[in-house]
């Protein structure tokens, strides 16, 4: 859908060079005596690199819908993973790349958000909060500037996680997925 970049609003989704990316910001630049622009922020929802874009005023731009669909995390498959589309229960694969850091917290039965551009994933969400089973924790290492009351513990993902010196192997930890936090013993 073709679109004006003067109506270029944070949080659209535009296509550029073949690549997605979700505006971050737009501000209309007027100079004295030279042509308006529009100055954005845009981030590939790839590779989630942020770039700074420059349009004339009413330069067209293709503006995309996103299709946001559930899927169920099922396993790693050489180096893609796969998923099952819980609507038409179909098997989705998707490359680490898209997934990056988020692995950390993927298990089997995770349900995730998942947007999608004709065939094509650009971006998956874990839900905030997740309950964890730990596998082991380990004292942290002398010097450490973390308070002393915690320790580190990894979780049944293999993420490494701060915890309280009462969590043990065994526990089941709830964890904010955005801030990598430990919240809660369940």
């Amino acid at each position: 859908m073709k679109t004006l970049s003067n109506q270029i609003t944070p949080g659209m989704i535009i296509s550029l060079d073949d690549q997605i990316y979700r505006v971050e910001s737009s501000v209309k630049f007027t100079v004295a005596k030279g042509v308006p622009f529009i100055k954005t922020k845009l981030k590939n929802l790839i590779t989630g690199e942020t770039i700074e874009k420059n349009f004339k005023v009413d330069q067209e731009v293709q503006e995309v819908k996103l299709a946001e669909k559930r899927l169920e995390y099922l396993y790693l498959d050489g180096n893609q993973h796969l998923f099952l589309d819980i609507d038409n229960l179909e098997q989705v694969m998707v490359a680490k790349e898209i997934i990056s850091e988020k692995v950390n917290f993927l298990k089997e039965g995770v349900i995730v958000q998942a947007l999608f551009y004709g065939d094509k994933i650009y971006s998956l969400e874990l839900p905030q909060f997740l309950e964890l089973m730990v596998v082991k924790t380990e004292d942290l290492e002398p010097g450490a500037t973390m308070f002393a009351s915690n320790k580190i513990a990894v979780i049944e993902t293999g993420a490494r996680i701060e915890v309280p010196m009462f969590i043990e192997s065994g526990d089941i930890v709830k964890v904010d997925t955005t801030t990598k936090e430990y919240v809660q013993r369940v």
